[in-house]
């Protein structure tokens, strides 16, 4: 099969929140040539399947996801970038050339710039090892919000709903709206918010699926050896997210061991000359606004590297103690121009977080109020100039 050879500027791969907005920007300052590659066959990211409120920044409650991601690749067009769908990133012939495929065939396409825009992925129930038959019935968040939202397809009589992140509760609502009763909701930590008129099962975990062709139910059980079976045609299991990583990996990016997502420093600059990584292929899954404020925000240092700016060292990591579980960016090459995002495994109460670098104390604070595993902490980036770019790890803990 013939294989079609194409130049571009900067080409970036995921049209999502992120990379639709640093397309828009790019292009908007004269980049030249940027071209978006999204291998579904509708741009927009995972705001396509979200019909909740509360898009944009500010947020708006009216703005509903699909409009949000409507309004995202419009903006990419006027500004000039070229958005395809359909086109899938198969593997890299080069350092800033990546082969895809699409119906149209093959292609290698050669940029000045690459920029991994890739997204997050759900671990599905395999991943999390979940025991029992496999009936039908069971459900990532993603595959429900594309069957109802999309496909208009009922998914079932009696659901429950593994998780207690923001993602969860959407997932209860899109059950609600489809005509599904939801039975539970069931997370492993020891409190989560509850949705009202749905009962929470916390320090709980799904042993087992139940059923034969189709789920009749699933085996709980308490951290203090209550068990039970829940009764449903319906699980739903959310919020288990990791960067969708595969590509970067194909292209020896090398990922930090905290986020699973390309290594980056504040600039979105990854080890790799000319390669950047933004929005949730960096971390997991964070708000629309955040990944499209990263987008916004790489589009200085792309322009500076068309422009011929020097590629830095890769500068000393941070890395996180227990029960910390990642920041981003995890590299310091200079000083940071907008928050570090900090994840912590378990709830925390008013959170003392200090930074240190070779036993030199940089930064130290106490958060008001509960820190959550599913909402990452913003520190503020005025300490990284105090930081050694020739010492050791900066580690970032609690207390």
């Amino acid at each position: 099969m013939n294989r079609t050879d194409v130049p571009v500027d900067v080409l970036i791969v995921g049209a999502g929140p992120a990379g639709l907005t640093l397309a828009a920007r790019l292009a908007a300052a004269g980049a030249g040539r940027v071209e978006v590659l999204e291998r579904e066959e509708e741009a927009g990211g995972m705001p396509r399947h979200l019909h909740h409120g509360g898009f944009g920044r500010p947020p708006r409650p009216w703005l509903r996801g699909p409009e949000y991601a409507r309004r995202s690749v419009r903006a990419a067009l006027t500004a000039g970038a070229t958005v395809r769908t359909g086109v899938s990133a198969t593997g890299w012939a080069g350092p800033l050339t990546l082969e895809t495929t699409s119906p149209a065939g093959l292609e290698r396409i050669t940029a000045r710039a690459v920029v991994l825009a890739t997204g997050a992925r759900e671990r599905p129930r395999s991943a999390r090892l979940v025991p029992g038959s496999r009936p039908q019935g069971v459900l990532t968040t993603g595959e429900l919000f594309q069957t109802v939202h999309r496909h208009g397809l009922a998914v079932g009589r009696r659901a429950v709903v593994v998780g207690d992140e923001a993602v969860a509760r959407h997932a209860v609502g899109t059950l609600r709206r489809a005509g599904t009763e939801v039975a539970a909701m069931v997370t492993e930590r020891p409190r989560a918010a509850a949705v009202p008129g749905v009962p929470l099962l916390t320090a709980t975990t799904v042993g087992e699926l139940r059923g034969r062709g189709r789920l009749t139910g699933v085996a709980v059980r308490h951290r203090d050896g209550r068990s039970g079976v829940l009764a449903c045609d319906t699980v739903v299991f959310t919020g288990d997210w990791i960067p969708d990583h595969e590509l970067a990996r194909r292209g020896g990016v090398p990922l930090d061991p905290g986020t699973r997502g390309p290594g980056v420093d504040a600039s979105f600059r990854t080890p790799v000359p000319g390669v950047f990584a933004v929005g949730n292929a960096l971390h997991g899954i964070e708000r629309a606004a955040t990944a499209a404020g990263e987008g916004a925000a790489a589009a200085a240092p792309v322009l500076a590297h068309l422009a011929g700016a020097p590629w830095p060292e890769p500068g000393p990591p941070l890395e996180v103690r227990a029960p910390l579980l990642w920041v981003t960016p995890n590299r310091l090459t200079g000083t940071a121009g907008r928050p570090l995002l900090l994840r912590s495994g378990e709830p925390l109460t008013a959170p003392l977080v200090t930074v240190h670098q070779d036993g030199r104390p940089l930064w130290r604070r106490r958060f008001a109020g509960p820190a959550s595993p599913s909402r990452s902490l913003r520190l503020p980036p005025g300490w990284t100039a105090r930081v050694d770019r020739t010492g050791g790890p900066v580690v970032v803990a609690v207390g």
